[in-house]
């Protein structure tokens, strides 16, 4: 990993792409640059087309769920800047960039934001940024966070708005995350009371190990933050829904890469060398299996085999191969004792077989281990923001969110977003067919805006 200078620039400087120190008028240069760089660009003229093409009413683009219940101001801005929402989010997921790519998607939410007065804040890593919106009165700092980068995947959902470039679609719902933080942070900025301050964290490379929190943990970003909320779009809630847990709610998520080695011969002759492909089927079979009694199984902790790859003739028995995949555990302490147990085991299977290995284990991300009392705030703002019903509880997932890397620094909670319409089949994460219902972006919004009031009037 990189390591980042946390000290950040001195007074009238920002952070260029490379951790180097640049006048605020050289910024402000190279940001109008990715701008106009930018396919639909974010000018007058953009916002004029959003206009024109989502109309200017709330209903005209997708129904306000939580309609009517409040901060006035919320209603207000809600009902005047919906169809903007919705024009962002299709933006954002027609212009997809890859993790540590997120420069256009960047210079987007620095142009937005500071239209309004705000002051974003690049990264030290040249992607993703900080924003804050400084309150009325003394108190705490909220930070709510939000990943911009996309899935290497090409999209197939035949949307209109389906993203315009080849191999990159935002499949995982990372349009709507940001989205809901720029207008969760538009919408805070006319708060008439806010007694603290709001840090708004627009993180990028979430989607490669170990994630782009740790370039936001080394620029100092949660030095003065009291809690940390994110939400996750999750498809197999509907839309108006969220659902939230106590304690882990996502798994800590290993890459292993496996290679093996032989002096290779002929299938016919298999003593005479190692057998290379029967080791291999060794591993696939037997680790997991020596895992899951070596390790406690309430620790939910899965081993699955992702790809192989050897030889090339039914008659030979080849001299390298590889098997890739992924570890998985709900348990951070048994999290940090996988590493070396998975070494001794694979040397087992393999040392009596005769062939040479190296075993690439890929530490990546911790379990998201949500905090009890910023849980119970985020499960009061969604009460306040949907009503009672919006709620929903929410079991932990297998899957790997470098959020996890916050919560080892300050308290916070994270929650999932329901996307689906109701109708239809579910249409998944990762999928290059996933899509999402848009009513959750203003549900995400009152939920993110909520929450931060409740956490910094607590």
């Amino acid at each position: 990993m990189t390591v980042v200078d946390s000290r950040g620039p001195d007074p009238g400087q920002r952070p260029n792409r490379d951790g180097s120190a640049v006048t605020d008028e050289e910024w402000a240069v190279a940001q109008a640059t990715l701008v106009a760089d930018e396919p639909i660009g974010a000018t007058e003229s953009t916002i004029a087309d959003m206009d024109s093409r989502f109309g200017s009413s709330v209903e005209s683009v997708v129904p306000d769920i939580g309609a009517g219940r409040g901060p006035s101001w919320l209603d207000a801005w809600l009902n005047a800047n919906a169809h903007r929402v919705v024009a962002w989010r299709r933006h954002i997921h027609s212009h997809p960039e890859l993790s540590r790519a997120e420069h256009r998607t960047t210079a987007f939410l620095v142009d937005q934001l500071g239209r309004i007065g705000l002051s974003p804040r690049l990264l030290p890593v040249g992607t993703g940024l900080t924003c804050d919106i400084e309150g009325t009165s003394a108190g705490p700092t909220i930070a709510l966070r939000a990943d911009i980068d996309a899935l290497p995947l090409t999209e197939a959902t035949g949307l209109p708005y389906s993203s315009t470039v080849e191999g990159a679609s935002h499949a995982c719902g990372h349009d709507a995350h940001t989205t809901v933080a720029l207008g969760a942070a538009m919408a805070l900025a006319t708060a008439p009371d806010l007694p603290g301050r709001v840090r708004m964290i627009f993180q990028p490379a979430e989607e490669v190990m170990p994630g782009g929190a740790l370039d936001v943990l080394a620029s100092g970003a949660l030095d003065d933050v009291d809690r940390i909320y994110g939400l996750h779009c999750d498809p197999r809630l509907p839309a108006g829904s969220v659902g939230t847990r106590v304690g882990p709610i996502t798994s800590a998520t290993d890459l292993l890469e496996l290679r093996l080695t032989s002096p290779g011969g002929h299938t016919s002759r298999p003593h005479l060398t190692a057998d290379l492909v029967h080791a291999l089927g060794s591993v696939i079979t037997g680790l997991p299996a020596l895992l899951s009694r070596r390790v406690d199984p309430r620790t939910g902790t899965v081993l699955t085999w992702g790809a192989v790859h050897a030889g090339e003739a039914p008659n030979a028995i080849p001299q390298d191969g590889v098997l890739t995949g992924t570890l998985r555990t709900a348990d951070r302490d048994t999290w940090a004792k996988l590493e070396p147990l998975v070494h001794d085991l694979t040397q087992s299977l393999l040392v009596p077989l005769g062939v040479g290995f190296d075993l690439q284990h890929r530490r990546g991300v911790p379990p998201v281990v949500n905090e009890r009392d910023s849980t119970e705030l985020m499960r009061a703002g969604i009460t306040a923001a949907l009503g009672e019903q919006a709620h929903a509880d929410t079991p932990q997932s297998s899957g790997g969110e470098d959020f996890g890397w916050y919560l080892e620094h300050v308290p916070g909670s994270f929650a999932r977003l329901g996307v689906h319409s109701g109708s239809g089949r579910i249409k998944d994460l990762h999928q290059p067919t996933f899509t999402l219902d848009e009513r959750a972006l203003l549900v995400g919004i009152r939920t993110m805006v909520h929450t931060a009031l409740l956490s910094l009037r607590s």
